[in-house]
């Protein structure tokens, strides 16, 4: 009979006696312990970011899924967690240090709530590679790095990429609005920065401003999000999870073209639902198509891959007959 290798990673512990399946008696208290030591130290960075997410949630809101993501993504891969070995990894002691030094430091000197979120990450990541060791952290590794996603970005990085998308979404609409009233004869549309004129047939001017709510950097981090999601629980190859997060950002670009020029169209109608919550809740219901062609891009990414790979192996069997 073979005798149990004592340099093997696989644990002994019944998963039977497991609290959720997961946790030992002790590896859940000294989680718990850890979880709530963490929060504490961390408290004001997550009040301030939950007053931001409630404020915005048209921005922001999303700040609260990230984390349940994340955790679905490691819980997707328990079974594998319960056969690796728990290590303490001394060095992992050190970046800990670092993250709790840099996030002081922009709390008080920088006072930067983005560089705050990164320092956290910094701090959780070095906390849980010093708790559970390597073997075990490549399981946690991309969940961690997934809440990256739930930091709201700097208001000097908004501010640069917004005015630049909305340059794009104004271009774009113009392009559009032109290609759908100039043909026949509705109307002509002129384009100065980010400002469109619309012009009827009638006479009628009707001027929109492309402001930053409609410069689409709301669906481009949501899109990110998802895109991310999508591609780390949904796609077994590398190569198609940096395809998924790759053409999320032009879907997103695009689709908010097309938000800024339904709102065109609809300020013909009617000026009032191109302002006011009338856009607001016009720009939200337009979310869904724009979600549902992402999904059906990246289902189209995975069936061409399944067909591929069906064939490779139709030919590897005709090959070998």
């Amino acid at each position: 009979m073979n005798q149990p290798n004592p340099t093997s990673p696989t644990v002994t512990t019944n998963p039977q006696e497991r609290v959720l399946g997961v946790f030992t008696r002790v590896g859940l208290t000294i989680s718990v312990f850890a979880c709530l030591s963490f929060l504490v130290l961390f408290y004001r960075w997550f009040f301030h970011q939950g007053k931001i997410s409630l404020g915005y949630p048209e921005d922001w809101g999303h700040a609260f899924v990230i984390p349940l993501i994340a955790g679905y993504m490691a819980w997707q891969h328990r079974d594998k967690i319960l056969t690796t070995r728990v290590t303490i990894f001394w060095p992992a002691f050190v970046p800990f240090v670092l993250g709790i030094q840099a996030y002081a430091y922009n709390l008080i000197m920088v006072r930067n709530h983005m560089l705050q979120g990164m320092s956290l990450i910094l701090t959780l990541g070095s906390l849980v590679l010093w708790m559970i060791g390597p073997r075990m952290f490549r399981h946690f590794f991309l969940p961690i790095i997934y809440l990256i996603l739930m930091i709201t970005i700097s208001e000097q990085i908004m501010l640069t990429v917004t005015f630049k998308l909305q340059l794009i979404a104004s271009q774009g609409s113009w392009l559009i609005l032109n290609l759908i009233g100039t043909p026949f004869g509705w109307f002509t549309v002129d384009i100065d920065g980010n400002t469109l004129m619309i012009l009827t047939s009638s006479g009628e001017s009707f001027p929109m401003n492309v402001a930053e709510a409609c410069s689409g950097m709301r669906m481009v981090v949501a899109f990110y999000a998802l895109a991310l999601a999508v591609a780390l629980m949904g796609s077994p190859q590398w190569w198609q999870r940096i395809a998924l997060v790759l053409i999320a950002g032009p879907v997103a670009v695009f689709m908010n073209m097309i938000r800024v020029t339904v709102l065109g169209l609809l300020m013909l109608v009617n000026p009032d639902l191109a302002a006011g919550d009338a856009h607001t809740v016009i720009g939200t219901l337009l979310l869904i198509p724009s979600l549902g062609l992402f999904l059906g891009m990246g289902w189209m990414l995975n069936r061409l891959i399944a067909e591929s790979d069906d064939d490779s192996d139709a030919q590897d069997q005709a090959v070998s007959a």
